[in-house]
């Protein structure tokens, strides 16, 4: 059984993008495959954070995940703070690192276009600490869009590295890009891909909206003139973005939808997409509910963070080892 991981920021609700681009293909990978979820709040702190805001956050994520199909007797949840092998291990690979390939990583050009001054050094040596995440279980598969294949490859590239340099210890990791629904587009700019950091809240679909705001955000949603459901990713982006969403929602082509809207205009098309985003959306909301404040959920976590703790401490003592750190214990 192939092990997977996946970390996902405690930085505002997810979308329905998240839900549908990961959080589904998770659900199924959980049934035959040995998983660890967990919500990178030390990757979090890279920017400034909100105290209560972020440990909210870092709840009402777990409950999310679990609410969307997550089984805590399949899976591994837990937190990353809570499991100390993280942060120790990101630094042995932050020692491997070279300055050179972490300043060439675009997420760090991005955030100090402005200058380099008021940026957080975390944000240049996050890449190891994401590395240290992926490589202390063994993880032989990283599912994962395609704004994060750059720090996969450099995942790759401090394994290899290290097993070369030390000890061959570390799984070096394949790269999975999930295709059907893996982009779910911003509602009001098709061209670049639904974010919960978009300023214009009408551009994404939370997974905690209610029917009324989910209905309003498709109704003003971006489509065109031609009033055509037609696929056509180029030409008629907002279009070809919500047959998208219905498509995945309700587990059928595209092909299906175009001739289910063959004769019909664009109001009772976002009227279909709109009611398939809410049936998929409201049983998760109702356990969701049900999670957020409970015992329960805390012991989940608690559970999680034993079981992480106990594979994680092990790769960390093997590559403490390799290394040369700390003392060769001599067995009685």
């Amino acid at each position: 059984m192939k092990t997977i991981f996946s970390g996902i920021q405690p930085s505002g609700t997810l979308t329905l993008g998240n839900y549908l681009g990961a959080m589904t293909h998770f659900v199924d990978l959980q049934d035959d495959h040995n998983c660890y979820f967990c919500i990178v709040d030390e990757h979090a702190i890279t920017v400034p954070q909100d105290r209560l805001e972020l440990r909210k956050n870092i709840k009402s994520l777990a409950a999310l995940y679990l609410a969307s199909g997550i089984d805590p007797d399949k899976s591994t949840l837990f937190i990353q703070s809570e499991v100390p092998a993280h942060t120790q291990l990101g630094w042995m690979l932050q020692c491997v690192s070279y300055i050179g390939e972490l300043e060439r990583m675009t997420q760090f050009k991005d955030k100090s276009k402005g200058g380099k001054e008021a940026v957080s050094s975390g944000l240049l040596t996050y890449p190891p600490l994401m590395a240290s995440d992926i490589l202390l279980y063994q993880t032989d598969i990283v599912p994962v869009g395609d704004d994060q294949k750059q720090h996969l490859e450099l995942t790759r590239n401090l394994a290899q590295r290290f097993n070369n340099k030390y000890n061959d210890i570390f799984t070096v990791p394949e790269v999975r890009i999930p295709k059907e629904g893996a982009r779910i587009m911003s509602l009001q700019d098709p061209l670049k891909k639904m974010s919960k950091s978009d300023s214009n809240q009408k551009a994404y679909i939370s997974m905690l909206d209610d029917e009324k705001k989910i209905t309003k955000k498709i109704k003003s949603a971006v489509t065109d003139s031609e009033g055509v459901v037609k696929y056509d990713k180029e030409n008629k982006p907002g279009v070809s973005n919500l047959l998208t969403i219905e498509s995945v929602c309700r587990g059928v082509s595209i092909k299906e939808l175009e001739k289910k809207y063959e004769d019909k205009g664009y109001g009772d098309f976002k009227a279909g997409v709109a009611e398939a985003v809410v049936n998929i959306l409201t049983p998760i909301q109702e356990r969701y509910e049900q999670l957020i404040d409970s015992e329960e959920l805390d012991a989940i976590l608690d559970q999680g963070a034993d079981k992480a703790s106990f594979k994680a401490d092990k790769m960390l003592a093997k590559a403490k080892k390799a290394m040369g750190l700390g003392r060769v214990k001599k067995k009685k």
